[in-house]
Parts: structure tokens; C-alpha cells; sequence
């Protein structure tokens, strides 16, 4: 298991064409891929719970992936959010 804090850069937040491009790519990989806020686990393959997240530019998240390719899915999904989902 990984995990790494990430920042939600983009200027609205994962809404939902942000939340969708982010589910297009976590279902890419096997792992089990979650986010956590305020002792929360959402999962990050689902569309329901990334909005519930109510993740807004500036949230801090946990982004913590669990499988054979975790490493490979945590780098590219931070990379993601970390450059705004190309918005």
C-alpha cells in the first residue's frame, strides 16, 4: 500500500467533468484506490463518492493506492490532480 497527500489544484474543485477525467483513468488500474479527508475513505473508482468528496481547489487528500500496480496508479493519478486535470 501507498499513499500520498495531494492538493486539489484546479479552480473548481473535482466537480463533475473533473471527478469524471479522474475515474476514466483510476479504473486503468487494478489496484484499490481510495481518497481520504477528515478520516473519511471514499472510493476513487466511483463516481458517487469522488463528488461526495466536496473537494474544492486547495483540499487536501490522501490518495492511497493498494495492488500490483499501486506505485505506477499513484504516481499518474497524482500527477493528475497535481496539474489541475488539465482544466
Amino acid at each position: 500500500m501507498v499513499e500520498k497527500k495531494v492538493c486539489i489544484t484546479n479552480e473548481i474543485g473535482l466537480h463533475a467533468r473533473a471527478a469524471s477525467k479522474f475515474l476514466n483513468e483510476a479504473v486503468k488500474y487494478n489496484s484499490n484506490i481510495e481518497f481520504i479527508k477528515d478520516n473519511k475513505t471514499y472510493s476513487a473508482k466511483s463516481i458517487i463518492s469522488i463528488l461526495s468528496l466536496s473537494a474544492h481547489k486547495g483540499c487536501e487528500l490522501i490518495l492511497r493506492c493498494d495492488g500490483e500496480d499501486e506505485q505506477l496508479a499513484l504516481e499518474k493519478l497524482s500527477e493528475l490532480i497535481e496539474n489541475g486535470l488539465d482544466y
